[in-house]
């Protein structure tokens, strides 16, 4: 499933794109994931938003995450609302997203070490990206959290990551 990535600034999303992100972390976060949490929490704006879309007729937003430098949710810079639709699951999206938000990141902030409070159940998907846990599990909204730390010299001793 090949993707066109956009990496933009708050100020600089359209409303199309906007409704699109917020509809998807719905969706996935809400919906799906059977949890009542408040979605828009004023991190929006600080962030850099990476946006996955499928071409065609309709463009449909596939995938997302936001963004941060260090020093805005962590210390190091960081990625959250990391999010795939229903119907890119399995096709190894999840992976590309990842990948694409690394290089994003670095491409802005420089490599920097990279923090995420990531669902515990997510932890070997984060690992096969360098991510290593830290700390205890916590409840964030309800759900299990860890944090995991994906140090700078990451690509220096494994190699940078794949595109597809």
């Amino acid at each position: 499933m090949k993707l066109r990535w956009f990496f933009k600034a708050f100020d600089a999303l359209t409303p199309t794109e906007m409704y699109a992100l917020l509809r998807l972390r719905s969706e996935v976060f809400v919906v799906e994931q059977n949890c009542v949490f408040l979605d828009m929490d004023n991190s929006d704006q600080p962030a850099q938003h990476l946006l996955g879309w499928a071409d065609g007729p309709a463009p449909q937003l596939l995938a997302c995450a936001r963004c941060f430098g260090p020093g805005v949710k962590y210390a190091e810079a960081s990625i959250g609302r990391v999010v795939t639709a229903s119907v890119a699951r399995g096709s190894g999206v999840g992976h590309v997203l990842m990948r694409e938000a690394v290089r994003a990141l670095q491409g802005h902030w420089g490599v920097l070490p990279i923090r995420i409070g990531a669902q515990a159940r997510l932890q070997a998907f984060y690992e096969q990206h360098g991510f290593v846990r830290e700390g205890e599990t916590y409840i964030e909204d309800g759900i299990p959290h860890i944090e995991m730390l994906r140090p700078a010299t990451h690509e220096a001793t494994h190699g940078a990551p794949h595109a597809e």
